[in-house]
């Protein structure tokens, strides 16, 4: 690799000197947007199976009561065991936030979700260590959430390319980032914890579409706690694992991209410039613009599903080749599959945890209506470049006429079109009705709008205990 600054020292010396007073307004202001999203995922994702399987599993290992099992009302478990459960819980629908990069080059796979593995850390570290404010609370997170950014940022698009998962290996590292600014460590124990994270850090694109995929998130939030409790107690690792001939960007992405080290960590801090995407839809952020413009076709139109001969779906290798799925056979292979997701909206004019079911997917009619729309690569869009996520809707109603609807480049949720404080807490009332009621969801979000003032941030674990239907089995 060229020479650069090292990585690794960078990231420490970030750590170490960042405080909350230090930190931009528009920072801790979207940041609590990203709490408040991430809270209702949490509690989301409690009625997927795969939840339900891994909350027994910790159950049954039992341990050292430091935080709060979710969904299992006052249970405690270990800090790693309960950030695995709780950040699969909170990326089990596919519905939490997205990076984002200005860079037209740029893969958008190999941006990560940079919420969960963080705030997970921070949530379950805050339980553990106890007396955390909200200060201290803001200021790890949004520490996490920068390097994991940068990170991500920086690697060269080989690493998604050849099949790892960002937001499992990247996510390590930002866990492990929150975990450590908590515990106080520093210099050597610092370095040692991101060492530790980088060689924990995995997660394997083939997994797309199965319980595994959320579960890289929830192996991130644990690798990364379990890196800085490690650390915490002389466990050592390479001082410089970020770097060199054998360090994690080399082995995992070829390198970084040598044009962007010169940003730094917390001069420009990513949450604010290029920003963070909140998710209207629970599935892969590549599908969202081509699900609003069918929103927007079929709603315009009046296009009954009785109406539809067939669509042409249009768009660039970097949606086709990451939403996998020719044809979902299940709820998890919906999230990435464009017959699904546009079968979802011509059929219910709606994507949300309830549209997301076996039931739903299996059924006569929407396997029908899947079958009718065929996904085509178009080299024009290719042409286009990838800086923006485009694609043409061309759908063929059985009197003959055809309707077109082209993407809409500013998608709905991305920082040129954000959601507004209504759109998040409609968004959290669609994730968790059902799960839990209106004073408790109530009682979330006012902890998550004021989590910088907060006495004792455990407060906000506390609030989201609740018994999840898997609960008494």
């Amino acid at each position: 690799m060229p020479n650069h600054p090292e990585i690794t020292a960078q990231v420490c010396h970030f750590v170490e000197a960042v405080r909350f007073e230090s930190l931009p307004h528009e920072a801790i202001e979207i940041g609590r947007r990203c709490i408040a999203d991430a809270l209702g995922l949490y509690v989301a994702g409690t009625d997927e199976p795969s939840i339900a399987i891994l909350a027994a599993e910790a159950r049954h290992q039992g341990g050292r009561e430091d935080a709060l099992l979710i969904g299992a009302g006052g249970v405690k478990v270990p800090a790693a065991m309960a950030a695995r459960v709780l950040a699969t819980a909170g990326h089990a629908h596919d519905w939490d936030d997205t990076q984002v990069s200005h860079d037209p080059a740029h893969v958008y796979g190999l941006l990560t979700h940079p919420t969960v593995p963080p705030l997970t850390a921070t949530l379950v570290m805050s339980q553990a260590l106890g007396g955390v404010d909200g200060r201290r609370f803001m200021t790890a997170f949004l520490a996490g959430f920068e390097a994991e950014c940068k990170i991500s940022e920086w690697m060269l698009p080989d690493h998604y390319r050849r099949g790892h998962h960002s937001s499992g290996t990247v996510g390590t590292l930002g866990a492990a980032v929150s975990a450590a600014k908590l515990l106080g460590l520093t210099g050597e124990k610092l370095r040692h914890a991101i060492g530790i994270a980088a060689s924990l850090a995995a997660g394997l694109r083939c997994n797309f579409g199965t319980m595994t995929k959320p579960l890289h998130v929830g192996r991130a939030a644990e690798n990364g706690v379990t890196a800085a409790l490690l650390a915490s107690r002389g466990f050592t690792a390479d001082p410089a694992a970020l770097d060199g001939r054998w360090g994690m960007a080399a082995v995992m992405a070829g390198g970084y991209d040598e044009r962007k080290l010169s940003q730094g960590f917390g001069h420009t801090w990513t949450i604010c410039d290029p920003g963070v995407s909140i998710k209207p839809y629970p599935s892969g952020i590549l599908t969202h613009q081509s699900m609003d413009a069918m929103l927007k076709l079929v709603t315009d139109h009046n296009v009954l599903p009785g109406e539809v001969e067939k669509v042409d779906f249009f768009a660039g290798k970097n949606i086709i080749e990451p939403i996998r799925y020719p044809l979902a056979v299940n709820h998890l292979q919906a999230k990435f599959s464009m017959a699904a997701l546009l079968t979802m909206m011509v059929m219910s004019r709606r994507a949300g945890r309830l549209e997301f079911t076996d039931a739903n997917i299996q059924s006569a009619a929407f396997v029908d209506m899947q079958k009718r729309i065929s996904v085509i690569n178009d080299s024009g869009i290719d042409a286009m470049g990838y800086d923006l996520i485009r694609s043409r809707i061309e759908l063929t109603r059985k009197d003959g006429t055809k309707l077109v609807q082209w993407a809409d480049e500013r998608y709905r949720g991305g920082p040129l079109n954000p959601m507004s404080i209504a759109d998040i807490e409609g968004k959290f009332s669609a994730a968790t009705d059902g799960l839990i009621g209106k004073t408790q969801q109530r009682a979330l979000l006012d902890l998550a709008w004021r989590v910088e003032t907060l006495e004792d941030a455990s407060d906000i674990a506390q609030a989201m205990a609740f018994d999840a239907p898997f609960a008494g089995h």
